[in-house]
């Protein structure tokens, strides 16, 4: 299985890094391959809605990193979001990106992908990431992907603090599970 893992963090070791590489770990123990697109550290721009990608032959009217990404969302066939929670939702990095897939739209919604959730956030109260995981849901529902899971650590405030959870050890579980 081709995996692309979109990673919404721009902090190349924080905690949603934790739980990204033991997801990896999980999947490549299974045989797939994984390639990684890392949102934080890409030049990209906001989607003006304006309608180019849809009407010009040559695509998106910015020429950024998502030329880089297009290519390999269209061609995989599970897409991993991971992203940290900032005001309960996802960052503006990762929105960034699912913002332009609009360019991509009926091609995405014509193939059986599955997703996966990666999320982490310092606030342990459960409803934390109730919003979070409504906008992943109405995605996966909107595009016909089947989600293939979710690992939504509350309370990791830290990288220290995800180390001492069992959420790393989910995360594994979950990249080896997929099929």
């Amino acid at each position: 299985m081709k995996i692309l893992i979109i990673n919404g963090s721009p902090h190349p070791h924080g905690t949603t890094s934790l739980l990204r590489n033991a997801f990896e770990e999980g999947a490549k123990s299974k045989g797939h391959s994984i390639t990684t697109f890392h949102a934080g550290q890409e030049t990209l721009h906001s989607c003006l809605g304006c309608d180019h990608c849809r009407t010009a032959d040559e695509g998106c009217v910015y020429k950024d990193g998502m030329e880089t990404l297009n290519p390999l969302l269209l061609e995989a066939d599970c897409v991993v979001f991971v992203t940290p929670l900032y005001y309960f939702g996802m960052s503006s990095q990762l929105k960034m990106v699912i913002d332009r897939f609009y360019a991509n739209n009926a091609k995405l919604r014509e193939q059986n992908k599955k997703a996966v959730l990666l999320a982490a956030c310092g606030d342990a109260d459960e409803w934390t990431l109730d919003a979070l995981d409504h906008h992943y849901h109405a995605l996966c529902h909107y595009l016909r992907w089947e989600n293939a899971g979710e690992i939504n650590a509350i309370g990791m405030y830290t990288p220290d603090d995800l180390k001492g959870s069992d959420y790393i050890e989910k995360a594994r579980a979950l990249g080896s599970s997929l099929a």
